[in-house]
């Protein structure tokens, strides 16, 4: 798969088969979001990888903490409530998730088992849990870094035939995550990806968000004077 088809082809995949990932499969993905850029060659990225026993005992500790009522709890800084544009394209996406899944307004109990799906990382195979040194909280060039490794990791995964989501969800829960993947004090939980095969079955897993035409992100300077 060449560089440009798999840019414009990637998309979330929320819904995968219970097929194992390999280790090693995992580690030639890794191994090429690795090459991320980052300031002044820093990579502040660590990454811990679970599957098995140890993803399912987090899957059961955040949902039950989320279905006791447990307020989230992140080792960043939480992000405001979207609003204007953004919070126009949040809604977007939403609907069309919902729209794929046949998911109607009023339908509180399917609206809620999709909730529920996030917080177990969409019941993939493998969960990818991106860290970043703690010397660098403040840094937030460094969160910068991460994102742009990460990044890497969900288009390398598509190359080779896998699917991912980022999945701030999945690491709502922070205390329970750093606990089951005894994660060293000195890192600090940014997010998580959920990744295995996709299901092609999984009708939301056709949904492509939609995108700004450029002309309204870029400004060209000095062109064709």
């Amino acid at each position: 798969m060449n560089l440009e088809h798999a840019m414009q082809e990637r998309r979330s995949i929320r819904g995968f088969t219970d097929q194992p990932v390999s280790q090693d499969l995992l580690e030639d993905i890794i191994a090429l979001a690795n090459r991320a850029p980052s300031s002044m060659n820093t990579q502040p990225w660590h990454l811990h990888v679970l599957t098995g026993q140890p993803l399912e005992q987090v899957r059961k500790r955040n949902t039950e903490r989320m279905l006791n009522g447990t307020p989230p709890s992140r080792e960043i800084e939480d992000y405001a409530a979207y609003e204007g544009e953004h919070r126009d394209r949040q809604i977007e996406i939403a609907v069309q998730l919902f729209e794929a899944m046949g998911i109607e307004r009023h339908d509180k109990e399917r609206r809620q088992d999709w909730v529920m799906r996030g917080f177990r990382q969409f019941d993939a195979p493998v969960s990818v849990v991106v860290c970043f040194n703690r010397a660098l909280l403040d840094n937030t060039i460094a969160h910068f870094d991460t994102g742009a490794m990460t990044y890497g990791l969900v288009l390398a995964a598509w190359s080779k035939g896998l699917g991912a989501v980022i999945n701030g969800q999945g690491i709502m829960q922070s205390p329970v995550v750093r606990d089951v993947a005894n994660i060293p004090d000195d890192q600090v939980i940014l997010t998580c990806v959920a990744l295995g095969w996709p299901d092609e079955d999984f009708v939301a897993n056709s949904v492509v968000s939609r995108r700004r035409a450029i002309e309204n992100t870029v400004r060209f300077l000095g062109f064709g004077d």
